[in-house]
């Protein structure tokens, strides 16, 4: 694969604030696929893998006319009814079709999924019917065809199924199997590394004093880059320290594809994360006009992309999703998203001001959307709490309850 240029996240020469919409078309202009291909990897290991190529089908689906349902096959239209018809011997059967010709005016037993045999094109439902002495008895009339799954109305030869950059899901492995791929080329899983860092953070187990907090967003981006259906490669917590950080970078950019941090990404005396990537890489600190995330630190360190969250457990999940997400989509072959929001009414109450995006922690219950009492991105109750975000634009909003407002599923994000 081409490698991203160092260059790819620079702003534009007097850029500050830049809006989120105009942040993420300008990530994903700069982005492409970093990752090799397998080659034809079976069905049974394709859930979650993303399509390298388009894949055509060498077989129709269904392969051939079939009957919908259990009853009578016979040559329609018929013009006179009622009427009788005699049936012939023997019957076809979905796996013991009948080989024969039916003869002109006779009609054959038929059960659903069986192939049509020569000589009739429609088909009566057992319950509409009669037979009675080997005679067929129908009361009413039928189109021709009725009753009939045609060859080829699903999949054609030939067809294009499926698109490269589609994430294989268990429906679309069925369509592969239904015309009898086997096996297909899909991307390699993007290997997304995950490193914390700072001194008051401690991963969960260790010793602590009042001043130090455990490390919630390690194992909260862990989990996420795994229910993505991405390869975790966990980078572990370091100190605010010019060389841990660099060294772990260094561990990152020899194993990863890209890697997330989180905290140390600002402009303060101890963030070396910022500092490490603009002595040792490309970096551009992006100011985003979105609350709860602002600093967010996109850069290349030794030919690998890094994406620099916040430490506040609330922003780096929010940052992570809306920026991460889509950009990690991308790197792996996948296609760009823009998660579905819907419109749904407000169980709430608020003043925003205007100048920045916001998203905050939410859930719908009874058809409304209710927010988290807190918007502070320290309070991480509120994304166990929450099922979702609401997303306010750059522009003032006077909300009140039955205000239409944006509501993300962070189904819309893949999880």
């Amino acid at each position: 694969m081409k490698p991203l240029r160092n260059d790819c996240f620079a702003l534009p020469p007097g850029v500050n604030w830049t809006p989120v919409e105009e942040a993420l078309e300008r990530l994903r202009s700069r982005l492409h696929p970093v990752v090799g291909i397998d080659r034809n990897i079976p069905l049974a290991q394709l859930n979650g893998r993303i399509l390298a190529s388009d894949v055509h089908a060498p077989r129709a689906h269904p392969p051939s006319n079939n009957s919908a349902v259990d009853g009578y096959a016979f040559a329609g239209p018929l013009t006179e009814v009622p009427c009788t018809l005699p049936l012939v011997e023997g019957r076809s059967a979905a796996g013991e079709p009948y080989t024969g010709r039916v003869p002109a005016g006779h009609a054959i037993r038929i059960l659903t999924g069986a192939v049509i045999p020569a000589g009739v094109d429609t088909v009566v439902l057992e319950e509409d019917c009669e037979v009675i002495d080997g005679q067929l008895h129908l009361n009413g009339t039928l189109k021709a065809g009725a009753n009939l799954r045609k060859a080829g109305e699903d999949i054609q030869a030939q067809d294009r199924i499926l698109t490269a950059a589609t994430r294989l899901t268990p429906t679309q492995i069925s369509v592969l199997a239904s015309v009898g791929i086997g096996a297909v080329d899909v991307y390699q899983r993007l290997r997304v590394g995950v490193l914390s860092t700072g001194d008051e953070v401690k991963p969960v187990g260790a010793p602590v004093t009042d001043w130090q907090i455990y490390d919630a967003n390690r194992p909260m981006l862990s989990a996420l880059i795994t229910q993505l259906g991405y390869e975790l490669v966990d980078l572990g917590h370091v100190l605010d320290r010019a060389d841990d950080v660099k060294a772990a970078l260094e561990r990152g950019a020899e194993q990863c594809d890209l890697i997330l941090t989180s905290g140390g990404v600002s402009a303060g005396d101890e963030d070396h994360v910022s500092k490490t990537l603009k002595a040792h890489g490309e970096i551009s600190n992006w100011r985003i006009a979105i609350k709860p995330g602002r600093p967010l630190a996109l850069a290349m360190f030794q030919g690998t992309p890094v994406v620099g969250l916040p430490g506040n457990p609330v922003a780096a999940w929010v940052c992570a999703l809306r920026f991460g997400a889509p950009a990690m989509a991308l790197l792996a072959g996948g296609e760009w998203f823009e998660p579905q929001a819907y419109l749904v009414p407000a169980d709430f109450t608020k003043n925003k001001k205007p100048g920045r995006s916001e998203m905050l922690r939410a859930r719908v219950r009874d058809g409304k959307v209710e927010v988290f009492g807190s918007e502070g991105s320290g309070r991480v109750t509120g994304l166990a709490w929450s099922e979702g975000l609401v997303e306010l634009d750059e522009s003032a909003r006077e909300i009140e309850p039955g205000t239409a407002v944006r509501f993300i599923p962070y189904g819309s994000f893949g999880l």
